[in-house]
């Protein structure tokens, strides 16, 4: 990652950097941004001329195209690599990471990034943040995407001229995959966060929605989902800050919200949310840190969308300047305290649900109308170019509807060692039984299962319910142990706890263990039947019983001889049986 010793000369060379580092976003008059290898271009002269910048590789695509991260720090950079070759935190100040192009139609990030590091880096007023912090930008986190260019790719946005999709060239949503990693872009990016950990994270983003004044919107986590020390740092440090001076550089800014029914409009009121951990804030709740939303609003000009989002980098990068120490103590309390908040036998919230209750609030949105629609055949929202201040009804408490008690250790069968691969990504420390084991556990059995219709991020969802019951089993040498007592603990409950909407169990990974595959032939199992009612009078008083009480059981011989296989002992007892173990 270091730099040759030959680019140190490059300082020495005179170069107009104004006009060396203007991006192609300025010279098309602010309406086009750069395609991947200009980018990366840009990029690698940042690298070539800064002595604080080192661009580096951190994944392939699936279409074969590098992902680059720029590291800029002050800092010495042999003892970063020792840091990092030893697993130590890598650098001493803290480390914002800035992720652009997750959603690579939604680029203005990334040109915001150039404007910002020309600034740090080459024209220097902005040089003082490297006394106080480390950067890693992403400059394109979907780089097939980002290549998969049209006019026509967001229907919502204006601008630039052309744009990147969604999602990656294997069709997955980059921003639904932190948790469950099926990309392989998400590896690499869970990768590069274990290694260095960064200590505040921005994800740069251009929403849809309502349309109304604000240039950008912002959300951070503030609820039950992250730790309270975090959430109050956010909420009475950071947020009015970020408020005040986007809005001084002279872009109108509010929360990151929608329309509590969008049929009804404005009126119905605004809704905020708890992010789930397939989402990049709330993943990072659960890794104990705080990260910022960024969504500029689709309809604003795509010069606006830049330079708003510019102005948020910005100011969250002065923030961190001014709030270094205390973001860095507030980080590393974090990792003592979800260990201590949540140790063993105490619950940890998985579930939450919004309430009725609200803050008035005032709004700055456009006057709008309904009107019948010929087209749609229903009644629609016209919005009108008369800027109007509402005063709104802000849904934003939420209450907690499930959690999950934690346990000391969970059990992963050597068979699923794929899912110990993901969880190491994640930054989860696992071992290993060392011998032969017996040990009681807890277990799961599902009821009810029942599948998705269509499938969502290229898996089937299922849903069950959960029967536990407890057993002393036998472990063989080898069997994967994941003690919950580290700063991940949050991320391995989701991961492991079937109540988790983001668990492995209810991203698709194991729905093999809902397969029945061994089945009776009508004839032997008639034989075995009569065997069990001669042979059990309780089986044959419970048989006759539900032939009295369930017609639909009467009338069907298939699940009349199915009552006695379930009952007999050549049944799967493992079939909706989560392999997965619980140590209390």
């Amino acid at each position: 990652m270091l730099k040759k010793l030959l680019l140190i000369t490059l300082l020495f060379i005179p170069i107009n950097a104004q006009s060396d580092f203007i991006t192609i976003f300025e010279k098309s008059g602010f309406i086009s941004t750069a395609n991947y290898e200009e980018t990366m271009k840009y990029f690698q002269k940042l690298d070539e001329y800064s002595e604080y910048a080192d661009l580096f590789d951190f994944g392939i695509s699936p279409q074969f195209r590098e992902m680059k991260c720029l590291f800029v720090s002050k800092e010495n950079r042999s003892s970063i690599e020792f840091n990092l070759s030893a697993g130590n935190k890598p650098t001493e100040k803290p480390l914002v990471l800035i992720i652009n192009g997750i959603h690579s139609g939604e680029i203005e990030g990334k040109d915001a990034s150039m404007l910002l590091l020309r600034e740090i880096l080459i024209t220097k007023e902005k040089e003082y943040l490297l006394d106080s912090l480390n950067l890693l930008v992403i400059p394109i986190f979907s780089v097939d995407g980002h290549e998969r260019k049209s006019k026509f790719n967001r229907i919502n946005q204006n601008g630039p001229e052309e744009m990147g999709w969604r999602t990656t060239a294997l069709n997955l949503n980059l921003n639904r995959d932190w948790m469950k990693a099926d990309a392989q872009e998400m590896k690499a990016m869970l990768s590069l966060i274990s290694t260095w950990l960064p200590d505040f994270i921005i994800d740069t983003h251009t929403t849809n929605g309502a349309d109304y004044q604000y240039e950008v919107t912002y959300q951070v986590e503030k609820h039950q989902n992250i730790l309270p020390e975090i959430s109050d740092f956010l909420k009475s440090k950071f947020v009015p800050y970020l408020v005040s001076n986007v809005e001084k550089k002279g872009f109108p800014i509010f929360d990151y919200v929608a329309l509590r029914e969008w049929d009804k409009g404005l009126e119905s009121g605004l809704i905020d949310w708890v992010t789930p951990p397939r989402l990049s804030t709330g993943y990072f709740a659960l890794q104990n840190r705080p990260a910022l939303l960024v969504e500029t609003h689709m309809l604003k000009p795509f010069k606006n969308r830049v330079y708003s989002t510019k102005a948020v980098l910005e100011s969250t990068l002065d923030f961190i300047f001014i709030n270094s120490s205390e973001l860095s103590l507030i980080n590393q309390k974090a990792d003592e305290l979800v260990v201590k908040n949540y140790s063993t036998g105490k619950y940890l919230p998985v579930k939450f649900k919004a309430t009725d209750n609200y803050d008035e609030v005032e709004f700055k949105g456009f006057e709008y109308f309904k009107k019948l629609s010929d087209i749609s055949g229903t009644e629609k929202i016209v919005y009108t170019d008369n800027p109007k201040n509402y005063n709104l009804k802000f849904y934003r408490y939420h209450q907690i509807i499930d959690s999950v008690r934690v346990p000391k250790y969970y059990v992963v069968p050597v068979e699923y060692y794929e899912l110990t691969k993901i969880m190491e990504l994640h930054g989860i420390g696992i071992t290993t039984f060392q011998s032969d084991t017996s040990v009681k556990v807890k277990r799961y059995k599902f009821n009810n299962i029942k599948f998705a219709d269509r499938p969502y991020e290229n898996r089937f969802i299922p849903s069950f319910d959960i029967e536990e019951y407890y057993e002393t089993v036998g472990l063989p040498k080898g069997t994967f142990l994941i003690p919950v007592n580290q700063r991940t603990l949050k991320i391995i409950v989701h991961l492991l706890e079937p109540k988790s909407d983001d668990s492995f169990i209810k991203w698709g990974f194991m729905n093999s263990i809902f397969e029945q595959k061994e089945y009776f032939e009508s004839y032997v199992m008639e034989k075995l039947a009569e065997e069990m009612l001669n042979n059990d009078k309780k089986l044959k008083e419970e048989f006759e019983l539900k032939l009295k009480n369930d017609e639909t059981f009467k009338k069907s011989p298939y699940q009349r001889l199915n009552y006695f296989y379930k009952k007999s002992p050549y049944w799967d007892k493992n079939l909706n049986l989560y392999p997965i173990m619980i140590i209390e």
